[in-house]
């Protein structure tokens, strides 16, 4: 069973307060980013850390502006270009497979999850992400770190894969759920990035701690 309201509601507040104060700044983020730039940026942060990709983002975006010239780029090119981001070549194919079924469509992204998740190499996290950033629609960016910020304060899943969790799944669609889901996501991505990581989190500066299971518990 999902949280209660009041809980959800006392953790999105203090998320976004502490987003406000303490978020991060990346290119993608910019309200001048295009959707190709969103969408691209994702792709790359499945694989990587945020602040690698900022660190080659903008020569990435020069080399290739867009779909169309993302899509007659070569595997071998590409494969080179993202190395310094720590991404394997045979993350090349899958990229350019994406951009040239995009480039067919002018660069515009379905609107149904059904008819996104017919593309090329794009799973959930994606097709999230398209919705969220593309068409305004409250979706969750859930990867490992929104699971670990959310099972710390809440209480873990059940199921080992998060892509098929009712609990975890139910749970980040209802956090999201508000008037800047965008903001919301990226609170909690920041958040697990700076004071919820993975090891060694800030417990002693986090803004959330008298309402954590896992701070109670340690």
């Amino acid at each position: 069973m999902s949280p209660d309201a009041t809980a959800r509601k006392y953790f999105k507040n203090a998320m976004l307060a502490w987003y406000r104060n303490n978020g991060r700044h990346f290119p993608w983020r910019n309200k001048s980013a295009t959707q190709y730039q969103k969408i691209v940026s994702e792709v790359l942060l499945q694989r990587t850390k945020a602040e690698t990709v900022a660190c080659h983002f903008h020569s990435f975006i020069k080399k290739y502006p867009s779909w169309k010239t993302l899509a007659n780029g070569t595997e071998e090119e590409l494969g080179l270009f993202i190395k310094p981001l720590g991404l394997w070549k045979r993350r090349a194919p899958s990229l350019l497979k994406l951009a040239r079924d995009m480039s067919k469509r002018n660069g515009r992204f379905p609107k149904k999850r059904q008819d996104i998740e017919q593309l090329s190499n794009v799973g959930q996290y994606i097709s999230n992400a398209i919705l969220l950033l593309c068409h305004d629609e409250p979706q969750p960016l859930l990867d490992v770190n929104m699971a670990r910020v959310l099972e710390r304060y809440f209480g873990p899943r059940k199921l080992a894969d998060i892509r098929y969790d009712p609990y975890l799944q139910e749970l980040s669609r209802k956090i999201v759920a508000c008037n800047d889901p965008v903001s919301m996501n990226w609170a909690i991505l920041d958040f697990s990035a700076l004071v919820c990581k993975a090891n060694n989190p800030s417990c002693s500066i986090c803004a959330v701690s008298s309402g954590c299971s896992y701070y109670s518990k340690t």
